[in-house]
């Protein structure tokens, strides 16, 4: 499924996988919390072998967020703190507010007390990946892995959570699956993925001069004119 991948992800940086369907992006972060190991090779964290690790201290450093939220039977409050149960009312309002949450769970008749059935068919899909993501914020992990989690948001509310999770996950290290451009775009490092293999690294400007599968991902989805104003946007942040 995989071969050839070298790269290391930073604390403080967010660094961004792209690439066609079966590329091998989910497949290749799935191997980081142990949802199957390498055949050959090593990954690591803090320069130590996943596999070394046991899989409570594993899974404590990481928070993870798949393509579809997955929500269990309770209330909002159970899954919210599901990875964290010493989490305090202050520690869950603020990954309710990060993962713009907030105004639904208000809306709901018992607050972080309503129930939530069983796999979340009580909500929308949107809700329920935002209360994922809740989930995994709530952990206050080392690593963060969001697999292609903002898929089943608007592209407003996707935009107020990147900028929200900037502060929230600053000096951390952040893993982003990404089928749109506009939600990998501004990651310090993007790698570009197909069929199981790396085929670009580096930013959005660095990819868009020289790597040919970057380029037409992102001529797919943005107009010559939006990438413009991105790129003149980026210039403005800096």
């Amino acid at each position: 499924m995989l071969s050839g991948i070298n790269f290391t992800a930073e604390p403080g940086q967010t660094t961004a996988f792209i690439g066609s369907t079966g590329s091998g992006k989910t497949t290749l972060i799935g191997l980081i919390p142990r949802f199957y190991d390498v055949t050959a090779g090593q990954v690591l964290i803090d320069n130590v072998d996943v596999r070394d690790m046991r899989l409570r201290d594993l899974s404590g450093q990481i928070g993870y967020v798949p393509q579809k939220g997955v929500l269990f039977s309770g209330t909002v409050k159970s899954n919210v703190t599901y990875g964290n149960k010493r989490a305090s009312t202050k520690e869950i309002d603020t990954a309710i507010k990060v993962a713009q949450a907030s105004d639904f769970v208000k809306k709901l008749e018992g607050g972080l007390q309503s129930n939530i059935s069983q796999g979340g068919t009580n909500v929308s899909g949107g809700q329920k990946q935002r209360l994922s993501i809740a989930r995994a914020l709530a952990v206050k992990p080392k690593v963060y892995i969001f697999d292609d989690s903002f898929s089943a948001l608007d592209f407003k509310t996707d935009a107020k959570l990147r900028k929200a999770l900037q502060k929230e996950t600053a000096g951390k290290t952040v893993l982003i699956v990404g089928q749109r451009i506009s939600t990998i775009m501004n990651a310090d490092k993007i790698i570009v993925m197909d069929e199981g293999k790396i085929v670009g690294q580096g930013t959005h400007d660095e990819l868009m001069k020289h790597n040919v599968v970057y380029q037409e991902i992102a001529h797919s989805q943005l107009s010559d004119e939006e990438l413009a104003r991105n790129k003149n946007a980026r210039k403005e942040a800096k």
